[in-house]
């Protein structure tokens, strides 16, 4: 059953055009996902949705007694109020309340904020937002509208609010790049592309398989009408005279089939740079302390960086991360200890919060203040290049910074960061505000980048695709070494617990009060980089067995020069050794592909 309808709605903002004729409806138990890149109007949509914002032309209706609860993507607070004051009125501005202060306080503690009776203006961006958020859960509603909900939480906040909205009874619509996220909370999909918005039923990983399906036979259906374009193109230029019906037919096909819409086959967009020499003694820590206002934040750090190092960092929030980095890069002393760069490093910074930007400034004119080019693995690149590469097309160059979206602003920063050629990349929550394609283009160029990687992260998806070692932020102020991505983390994390609560049980008598432990969630499918592995493995076995047969006919040819033949040979015992870990390697992945589908059958059939 609809509770609220999109009839024909167009919008634009400035002078670019957000939507055109979109109509679309949310169900009383639609959990919607919407994404897209950044500027495509996201937030737009949200803010129509929510009543804040009329369209050019259109019409929403509502289910009569509606009641939306909305995340804003910036949050307002009355600066003279305490943030619990904030987050009553806001509650007790509803048609329903009851007396919410005890549970207020408690939301506002969930999320970080110790003292409900701080003034607004006290709180960073990133504590404000969380208390929208706790005043946004708390406000009864049939439809509740989040923007960014997961930015500004460290881990063991998104894996509650995560669970909270699993068993949430009402509608809900939601814009996030956190793709574990919306794999476990939404059944639907909304992409927003050029000017509508195409619904997908399940949640993203069902998404990704049906967008290709739909793509794979929009590019096929366009692969035939330009063939038969080209044909009847043929028969234009053979002087075509509409004598007939027929022909007059074939002509008025000819002409449709010139001025359709043309379905551009997508290209991963790869940004790949040749950094500078990376010596051998790179970022060296001992014993680094630090403390504000005599709370201690971490101590006794001690790691050598080496060569090709992709490290995450993750910790509550406020427990020194970002500290840590602006430390390790030299910005900022340590209490105690010593931090040692080598000459050699040229390193690139990506800040949680974006520098300063001169919005007179143009796009390709604040990119080329980096750097007019770029060395790549494909020769020299140009700022121009790199813009379009980075879903900056030629219009968008030419744009002013003021006009940008905040998303649009984020990756712009992170570009400028990529275009100085760093050789250790430091990223502090890279994936706040940042698009889910914009995050795919930076993960297949970590994949590729030949220096070290430093990332703070609350994003699990990027961190298991992009890092194999894991510091965590523990309560008494040590910083554990753990190796793998985040998933491995986090299963040691619950084994770990799950031994410390047997203990607790074995050495009581009457155990009282043990806490549940969140259980192992058993495997129903590869990890992501697993499944990234499985899907170009094939490929890989395939080149790799072209690269053997040319060696053995190289060998044949070479069979009368032994030094040549003996080099050849070295070469394919190589390539052959490749090919049967490969193929080791596939037929293990596909073992396990296999056991996973057959145990959903066997949970289907029970």
């Amino acid at each position: 059953m609809n509770i609220l309808t999109l009839e024909h709605i167009s919008i634009t903002l400035g002078n670019k055009l957000i939507f055109q004729d979109v109509t679309a409806g949310i169900d009383d138990h639609d959990r919607i996902g919407i994404i897209g890149v950044n500027g495509t109007g996201k937030s737009t949509i949200l803010s129509i949705l929510s009543g804040s914002l009329e369209p050019d032309s259109g019409e929403v209706t509502t289910r009569n007694g509606l009641r939306i609860s909305c995340l804003p993507q910036n949050p307002v607070f009355d600066s003279q109020k305490s943030i619990l004051e904030n987050v009553i009125q806001s509650i007790y501005g509803k048609e329903e309340h009851w007396n919410t202060e005890g549970e207020a306080k408690a939301m506002l503690q969930r999320f970080g904020i110790a003292d409900p009776e701080i003034k607004p203006d006290i709180l960073s961006g990133g504590q404000k937002k969380r208390a929208a958020l706790a005043a946004a859960l708390l406000t009864p509603c049939d439809l509740l509208i989040l923007d960014e909900p997961t930015n500004h939480l460290d881990h063991d906040m998104i894996e509650w609010l995560e669970e909270w909205l699993c068993s949430f009874k009402g509608a809900l619509l939601m814009v996030t790049h956190d793709r574990y996220f919306l794999d476990a909370v939404t059944n639907t999909i909304w992409e927003i592309d050029k000017a509508n918005i195409f619904r997908y039923e399940g949640n993203y990983e069902k998404y990704l398989q049906t967008r290709q399906e739909r793509l794979d036979f929009a590019l096929a259906a366009e692969r035939k009408m330009a063939a038969l374009y080209k044909q009847d193109l043929a028969w234009m230029m053979r002087g075509a005279r509409a004598r007939s019906t027929k022909q007059k037919a074939h002509i008025q096909r000819f002409e449709a089939l010139r001025d359709r819409d043309r379905i551009v086959e997508e290209r991963n967009m790869v940004i790949s740079s040749l950094p500078s020499r990376l010596g051998n003694k790179i970022i060296e820590a001992e014993g680094l302390s630090k403390a504000y206002s005599g709370r201690e934040l971490f101590r006794g750090f001690t790691y050598t960086f080496l060569k090709n190092d992709r490290v995450g960092i993750i910790g509550p929030n406020g427990c020194g991360k970002s500290t840590l980095l602006r430390i390790l890069l030299g910005l900022e002393e340590p209490d105690t200890g010593s931090v040692s760069i080598g000459q050699t490093v040229v390193p690139g910074y990506f800040s949680q919060e974006n520098e300063a930007l001169d919005e007179a400034l143009r796009v390709i004119d604040y990119i080329r203040e980096g750097a007019e080019f770029i060395r790549t693995s494909e020769g020299l690149v140009s700022a121009s290049s790199m813009c379009e590469r980075f879903l900056f097309d030629s219009q968008a160059q030419y744009t002013p910074i003021s006009k940008l979206s905040g998303g649009e602003k984020r990756r712009l920063c992170l570009l400028r960061v990529l275009m100085e050629s760093p050789n250790v990349l430091v990223l502090d929550e890279p994936t706040n505000d940042l698009d889910i394609q914009t995050l795919q283009i930076l993960e297949d160029y970590l994949d590729h980048f030949p220096g070290v990687v430093i990332v703070v992260s609350h994003d699990r998806y990027f961190l298991d695709r992009t890092v194999n070692r894991i510091f965590s932020f523990e309560s008494d102020g040590s910083i554990l070494q753990n190796e793998g991505g985040y998933e491995d983390y986090r299963i040691r994390r619950l084994l770990e617990s799950s031994q410390d609560a047997e203990t607790v049980i074995s050495s009581a008598e009457k155990p009282q009060n043990v806490p549940r432990q969140r259980e192992k969630r058993p495997r129903t499918r590869l990890n992501f980089k697993e499944q990234r592995e499985y899907d170009t493995i094939e490929s890989e076995i395939d080149a790799l067995t072209e690269q053997s047969d040319a060696l053995e006919k190289e060998m044949e040819q070479n069979a009368t020069s032994y030094m040549k033949l003996e080099e050849l040979t070295k070469q394919k015992e190589a390539v052959d050794a490749e090919l049967d870990r490969k193929i080791e390697r596939f037929l293990e992945l596909q073992e396990m592909v296999d056991s996973f589908a057959q145990n959903r059958e066997d949970a289907k059939g029970k």
